[in-house]
This record gives C-alpha cells, sequence and structure tokens, in this order.
C-alpha cells in the first residue's frame, strides 16, 4: 500500500482503499482483492499546512514585493536641468526627475521644480 497525505492506495491497482469496508486487522482493496495489514498505518501522522494564498485577507493583501513608495529621505529632488517654462514665475529652467509610479506598461511620472522660485509640479507621460 502507499500513502499520499491521508488516502492510502493499493500498490497492485492504484485503486484508493476504503477503510470502512475491511476489517479491523486488515485492509482489502475492492478493485483487485489485495489484502494489507492495517496495522503498518495505525500510527500514521497526518500533518496539513496551507499556502499563504489559499485563504486571503484583507491584510495580506495589503503585502506586496514591490516598494511602491518613497520615503523621505529616498526622495531626491536634484534631477537634470532643462529649458522648460515655470508656470508660476515663467523662468525658461527647471530641473526634473522621473519615477515609475504607475505598471510597467504606462508612462513614468515627471516631477517638475522650478530652479528660481522652487515651484513643484508633475505630468504622467
Amino acid at each position: 500500500m502507499s500513502v499520499v497525505g491521508s488516502l492510502i492506495f493499493c500498490n497492485d491497482c492504484g485503486a484508493l482503499l476504503d477503510s470502512a469496508g475491511s476489517s479491523r486487522n486488515s485492509l482489502n482493496c475492492s478493485q483487485c482483492g489485495a489484502s494489507y495489514d492495517s496495522q503498518a498505518f495505525e500510527n500514521l501522522t497526518v500533518t496539513t499546512k496551507s499556502s499563504d494564498s489559499a485563504f486571503p485577507s484583507a491584510l495580506r493583501l495589503k503585502r506586496s514585493v514591490v516598494k511602491t513608495s518613497l520615503g523621505r529621505d529616498e526622495q531626491t529632488e536634484e534631477g537634470a536641468t532643462i529649458n522648460e517654462k515655470c508656470p508660476q514665475c515663467g523662468k525658461d529652467e527647471m530641473q526634473y526627475y522621473s519615477l515609475q509610479l504607475r505598471s510597467a506598461d504606462e508612462g513614468a511620472t515627471i516631477f517638475y521644480t522650478c530652479t528660481d522660485c522652487g515651484y513643484k509640479f508633475s505630468t504622467n507621460n
């Protein structure tokens, strides 16, 4: 007989052995008639462990393996300087940097900072 988890199979034909229809001392295969000693699995311990995804919860769904936000110490406001007109003061020079905040098949978010007045804004590309 072969044991897989809490199921017991016949070695000869592979059928599932039914302990309800067998005597206390032996298990008999209803397909091929093979007989197995029931004491061989009497002290069998079955341990079952479910995976984390088997029972989803709202808290578990909030966890992510992808880091989606930056902390204050990780944000950088220094970037490349470009010729872009500031909407607030009108100066023609701004710094910019980009971050991929949305999914990979969408454009990055561009953050602009005026080098003169410090005005900030962003655009989604």
